[in-house]
């Protein structure tokens, strides 16, 4: 079955332009001019991905996006006006998976919606153990969550974060440095994006260490990288 793509933009230059690129290379599309339809859309159909533009009527891309992370982790690209550095930043702190400049082509397009797809699509070994704990952090690989102890809900990870927050899984006790997250998680093109890991990693603190400016999860090495250590038994 094809991904469904929800489109949100006020312009509809854009939403034909967009809809038309998507639909070529196979990927079923729907659209919305604001964020008040997108979320009603969102709420009434599966979608599996969503492509949403920053500057709208009632509500905009920050708020739409901010209000969809309230209740789901649905892969997000946000749109933005060239240059904008500001909008990457913020779209991303509220929990987006990427972003598009406008404007951009249909190859840079598809390009970057494979890509969180294939970050979305986090296959897992069917050789290793179902489950990975590391102090109060429990990570059961087969369902694609993670949990804190003593909560009821698993920690509400978008899927690049749960993407990153594998790599230190993967790796404990291993320094990673910034230019190998950037290009595994993003790929070659991102490795000089540092602005888009600091993000993500202080959003991954938050939601997973007790004390996020005292981490024991994923630790600073100045000057060298990041790394999960490793626990006394």
């Amino acid at each position: 079955m094809a991904k469904r793509i929800l489109v949100v933009d006020d312009e509809s230059r854009y939403q034909r332009l967009l809809e038309a690129n998507l639909r070529t290379d196979g990927y079923d599309v729907v659209t919305a001019s604001n964020g008040v339809e997108a979320i009603e859309f969102f709420s009434s159909q599966p979608i599996d991905l969503i492509l949403l533009d920053v500057m709208m009527p009632e509500l905009d891309g920050f708020a739409t996006c901010e209000r969809i992370r309230e209740y789901s982790n649905v892969p997000i690209i946000m749109l933005t006006a060239k240059g904008e550095e500001k909008d990457r930043v913020r779209g991303l702190d509220l929990g987006a998976d990427d972003y598009l400049s406008k404007p951009f082509s249909a190859t840079e397009l598809l390009a970057r919606v494979r890509a969180v797809f294939r970050r979305a699509d986090v296959s897992t070994s069917s050789a290793q153990a179902r489950y990975f704990t590391h102090g109060d952090i429990r990570v059961d690989f087969a369902r694609a969550e993670v949990w804190r102890d003593g909560e009821s809900e698993p920690v509400p990870l978008s899927a690049t974060e749960y993407r990153i927050f594998l790599q230190f899984v993967h790796n404990v006790g291993k320094i990673i440095s910034a230019e190998e997250l950037l290009t595994s998680i993003w790929g070659p093109e991102y490795r000089s994006e540092k602005e888009i890991l600091w993000v993500s990693i202080a959003r991954l603190r938050q939601k997973l260490e007790k004390t996020p400016h005292s981490p024991t999860h994923i630790v600073t090495r100045t000057g060298l990288g990041y790394l999960m250590p490793p626990l006394d038994d």
